[in-house]
């Protein structure tokens, strides 16, 4: 594993990425009492992360993952095929996702945690 790499973003995204951690929606609040304070393995997750064009809900700098919540927008299809080009560019920079349902994430937080850990896990 790359030890924290940093991946550049435009510096406008800053502010951006502020403004959206002030507003989170719901599923955002409830992972992040799961991830705050190192509580997944000792791993440090950030909110609202900017990265070249783009802010990923989530990121863990050491581990080099982004993770996304992907609420009902997320299935029309322009709004999937823009997910899927910044992912895919993203991914071009060495950066790994996992995806989760909104719904997942209100309804079976304890699954969305095992799969996160069972995930670093398997990369280690």
């Amino acid at each position: 594993m790359s030890k924290n790499k940093i991946i550049p973003y435009r510096k406008d995204l800053k502010q951006l990425a502020r403004k959206l951690r002030n507003e989170s929606t719901l599923a955002e609040v409830l992972l992040w009492c799961e991830l705050r304070n190192k509580q997944i393995l000792g791993f440090q997750f950030h909110r609202q992360v900017p990265m070249l064009d783009y802010i990923v809900d989530f990121y863990c700098h050491e581990l080099q993952l982004a993770i996304e919540i992907d609420g009902e927008s997320h299935s029309i299809e322009l709004i999937a095929t823009n997910d899927a080009n910044r992912q895919k560019r993203l991914e071009a920079e060495g950066v790994k996702f996992l995806r989760f349902d909104d719904i997942d994430v209100k309804r079976n937080r304890g699954i969305v945690i095992n799969d996160l850990i069972n995930w670093i896990e398997q990369q280690n």
